[in-house]
């Protein structure tokens, strides 16, 4: 019986109770109900939070779902014996289909790689081995547009292609694995669940709404700025949309009385989702490590040759102009293309201070956070002169959080997005680098770089051309690092070729990678986010994120280029 009781959940109802025996013998198998632990303030929701925002927001913070309980019942939680048996797995329900390659899209990939490789001529100068290559790189990067299977999924079926071809030896296939820059994009993602789990971030942006939140144009600035406050220690930008950004302003939408499902999403929802969304590619561009892409655009620079020296001071003196400026600028030109119906807001401060008292005193996990994060961004401005890398910066950085209790172990185990993404940027970096070391990225830059001499056009025209048609190349990509990985090193090689200052040119090229982030509803992991909450329709999406997009392009290229041109890049 103890078995038994073991191996099933037990839900006692007053309807119906068990003969005296049997309770008896099911007190030796019941574990005795102990108060539960009560969830991190951050975890939370920050107003009101509907459900499906509110088990996003458990997601983003690594604590599961709780369970549908039966209307009445308590269920109780049960220890087995030391004889129990293990409990069966779950039986698949019924009719349910086991989901595996997506057959349409999978073909399409595959056989673009397959007509390159057997019906396209090898170029002159190009070898059969870095021509097959490239095939195969070409099927994965059409398979990460069409989704035929999840994007690690896919990565690790390419990179057995290349092993099993004799394209790749194993060690050149899993080369990548051991570059640092990916290591500190996995760990930044360990730090942006601390910032989560703790209520660090929630904190943050609560604060500004208190400050500048009267209007709802100032809600939009309090928003941006905190958010540009806390990136350059939250590297994952879909972490501060889903665990701190999101859920404050659908709370503060909720209160106005806006809602994504009866009509009432332009009075203030619609915008500030736009206004956060758009702000938030000057958010990551502005620091070094404010997103995972910034980082790995600097790798790949360093295998073209371009080693930028104290890296995050160099990338924050070249952005920090233009990104201010746009940070200024982008809240009301939303303003102006979704003019909010609520033009004032005096109960957000209220509301803020409120949030603020129910919160209390910050916790002492959030001061750890907060030393471990100034620590780690200090080391991250003043580590070249000491000899402390980046990497090792964010190794003792995560260390700390552990040590201290910030983190458990299991909160990095479960943070499957850090693992995934590990898989697949080693395998696209991997596959880029041997491109170049086999000579087919010089010899592709080599030639656009001919042909735009024969158009009679010097470095800067070529410049701007490649980074348009860099920007407009997104529109085919539903994540920011994929297309990182699959064309930053060739745009990088042949401005690079047009005589394009080498530093500024790396650096400008990852900004444009912040840039698009916004264009559409599939373009980065927080504009799914953002979309999703329902106060934005997909022809509002479109029409907002291509002015804007243009926006950026000008405001990059004409305040950018005055900066730059006085800092002496060219």
């Amino acid at each position: 019986m103890a078995s038994l009781a073991a191996s099933s959940n037990i839900t006692p109802c007053a309807a119906r109770s068990p003969p005296a025996s049997v309770r008896a013998t099911m007190r030796g198998a019941i574990t005795p109900l102990r108060p539960r632990a009560r969830a991190p303030v951050g975890a939370r929701s920050w107003l009101v939070q509907p459900p499906s925002l509110r088990q996003r927001a458990r997601s983003v913070a690594g604590a599961p779902a709780p369970p549908p309980f039966a209307a009445g019942c308590r269920r109780l939680p049960l220890r087995a014996s030391a004889a129990a048996p293990a409990a069966a797995a779950p039986a698949p329900a019924a009719g349910e289909k086991s989901v595996g390659v997506k057959i349409v899209p999978a073909l399409v990939s595959i056989s673009v790689g397959l007509v390159l490789n057997f019906v396209v001529p090898v170029p002159a100068g190009v070898s059969p081995q870095a021509w097959q290559l490239l095939s195969i790189f070409l099927s994965t990067i059409v398979g990460l547009v069409l989704s035929p299977l999840p994007v690690g999924a896919w990565a690790f079926c390419a990179l057995t292609v290349c092993i099993a071809t004799k394209t790749l030896t194993f060690q050149q296939a899993f080369s990548a694995f051991l570059n640092d820059v990916i290591w500190l994009i996995v760990i930044s993602f360990f730090f942006a669940r601390g910032f989560v789990k703790t209520g660090l971030g929630n904190r943050v942006a609560t604060y500004f709404v208190k400050w500048l939140g009267k209007s709802t144009l100032g809600l939009a600035y309090g928003l941006a700025f905190s958010e540009a406050l806390i990136c350059p220690a939250m590297p994952s930008t879909t972490a501060r949309a889903g665990g701190v950004f999101g859920p404050i302003i659908r709370s503060l939408a909720l209160a106005s009385g806006s809602r994504p499902d009866d009509g009432s999403a332009g009075k203030l929802g619609r915008f500030l989702v736009q206004a956060q969304i758009q702000g938030s590619c000057h958010s990551s561009a502005l620091f070094l490590t404010a997103a995972a892409q910034n980082l790995l655009c600097l790798k790949l620079a360093e295998s073209l040759g371009v080693v930028v020296i104290s890296a995050w001071t160099t990338w924050f003196v070249v952005a920090c102009v233009p990104a201010v400026v746009g940070l200024l600028l982008t809240p009301y030109l939303v303003y102006k293309l979704l003019p909010p119906e609520i033009k004032e807001t005096p109960d957000a401060p209220a509301i803020a201070d409120q949030r603020l008292a129910e919160m209390g005193p910050p916790s002492t996990q959030e001061k750890m956070m907060v030393a471990t994060m100034g620590g780690a961004v200090a080391l991250w401005v003043f580590g070249d002169a000491l000899g402390v890398s980046s990497v090792l910066t964010a190794m003792i950085g995560l260390c700390a959080l552990l040590v201290t209790g910030v983190l458990q172990w299991q909160d990095c185990l479960k943070e499957s997005a850090a693992w995934d993404t590990l898989l697949w940027f080693a395998v696209l970096v991997g596959m880029s680098a041997q491109l170049n070391s086999m000579g087919l990225v010089s010899a592709l830059a080599s030639w656009v770089s001919t042909q735009m001499s024969q158009m009679s056009l010097g470095w800067g025209a070529s410049f701007a051309l490649l980074n348009v048609a860099y920007f407009g190349a997104h529109y085919l990509f539903a994540s920011q690092t994929a297309h990182v990985g699959s064309l930053y090193a060739a745009f990088l090689a042949m401005a690079l070729a047009a005589g394009a200052p080498p530093v500024l040119a790396a650096i400008v090229f990852a900004i444009n990678s912040n840039a698009f982030g916004s264009i559409t509803h599939y373009s980065s992991g927080q504009s799914a986010i953002y979309y999703g909450q329902g106060y934005v329709s997909l022809k509002d999406t479109f029409r907002v994120g291509a002015i804007c997009g243009v926006f950026n392009i000008l405001l990059w290229a004409i305040v950018g280029g005055l900066w730059w041109g006085f800092l002496g890049y060219f």
